[in-house]
């Protein structure tokens, strides 16, 4: 059912940057040794030097010719080793498909303030799907310059459309269709990075729950123009939990990956589905494949979403392992037997732990982030 609105809610970003003001609440103000890595983001995209996030061209993934095929195929496992991120083009996906899941959400942000909150989540009561905003309780007691609207999009079964978004009329048409090519396209690349560890290519989508068991959960998140960029962020440094992240945006730059030391901007690459690889598949790849570290940047010109879809395991009905075929006595395990479950209470409440050099960096994911 709907939430109804509360004392409460807490006040919406979007609400906040159309007020007029030109300094933000201090709660929104990072910490003085984060900021000084925030830059202006158009600038940053700009750069031509140094690190670029790969671009994997998949429209050779099942060619019956076999040079092309391997070709296709390496590149998208070596995007998944040395980054665990990449711009996928060519992935099946129609452009007008994207069209209208983007023209959807928008569509959703687009109307009053008080129109979305019939659609709020209730986040003290367990409840997150639904219209919200991030509440001080992540990593670093700071709040997020960003509203959001979350919810399972697939299987279908497990899908609650009674807090799916009335308007615009299409969102759940286009979504409910995204979320099966979406599905399709996770088979495939989870194949790939399977047979990359020497595998059967079903393998890892069968650790990760099968057709049956893996959730997507989309998160369309709104980040306004802010007046002062270079003291917030949108979402602050994660790593996803999820097997696979894949992720649409309005071609307004800001996701930002820690690679090589230091924080490298995402380029807007047109047509193109951004994908992470997760924890989940870099825990079952014994680290293998990389889970990246990644922020989102907000800007004062220009109001940037995007649309984050996690590929997730069940909750408790899989043990999250490096898989045998993936350790060695030169390779120990990295990471303890953990369910998914368990894995996001890790990352949200350890201090210290033997084995934190290793493990992905703290995440405050009730509603799971992305950029």
């Amino acid at each position: 059912m709907l939430s109804t609105i509360t004392a409460t809610v807490p006040s919406r970003v979007e609400r906040l940057a159309g007020s007029g003001i030109e300094r933000i609440p201090k709660e929104y103000i990072r910490p003085e040794e984060e900021r000084r890595s925030i830059g202006d983001i158009f600038e940053e995209e700009k750069i031509a030097g140094g690190p670029q996030v790969p671009t994997v061209d998949l429209k050779g993934i099942n060619s019956e010719d076999l040079e092309v095929r391997e070709k296709c195929r390496e590149e998208l496992r070596k995007a998944a080793v040395d980054w665990g991120v990449m711009h996928l083009v060519n992935h099946g996906i129609p452009e007008e498909l994207t069209g209208r899941v983007k023209a959807a959400g928008e569509g959703f942000f687009g109307q009053p303030i008080e129109e979305k909150e019939k659609y709020a989540n209730d986040q003290a009561a367990g409840n997150v799907q639904g219209y919200g905003s991030k509440l001080a309780n992540n990593a670093s007691g700071q709040l997020e310059w960003e509203d959001y609207f979350f919810h399972c999009i697939f299987p279908e079964d497990k899908t609650d459309l009674s807090i799916w978004p009335k308007t615009p009329s299409d969102y759940i048409d286009a979504t409910r269709e995204y979320a099966k090519q979406l599905r399709a396209l996770a088979t495939k690349v989870l194949a790939v990075l399977s047979l990359g560890l020497g595998l059967e290519e079903g393998r890892l989508e069968k650790e990760v729950g099968g057709m049956e068991e893996l959730l997507l959960q989309m998160k369309i998140n709104y980040y306004p123009k802010c007046p002062q960029p270079e003291l917030a962020l949108g979402v602050e440094a994660h790593t996803d939990v999820s097997a696979l992240t894949f992720i649409l945006h309005n071609m307004v730059p800001g996701l930002q990956l820690f690679y090589g030391g230091k924080w490298v901007t995402a380029k807007c690459v047109p047509n193109s589905i951004i994908m992470h690889v997760g924890d989940t598949v870099e825990i079952l790849s014994n680290g293998k494949y990389k889970s990246i570290l990644h922020r989102g940047v907000v800007n004062r010109e220009k109001v940037r979403v995007s649309w984050a879809v996690f590929c997730e395991p069940p909750k408790d009905k899989i043990l999250l392992q490096p898989l045998p075929e993936t350790v060695s006595e030169a390779e120990p395990p990295r990471f303890p037997p953990r369910t998914f479950a368990q894995h996001i209470k890790h990352k949200l409440f350890r201090q210290s732990d033997q084995e934190a050099a290793h493990t992905p960096k703290p995440d405050n994911d009730d509603d799971h982030q992305s950029n």
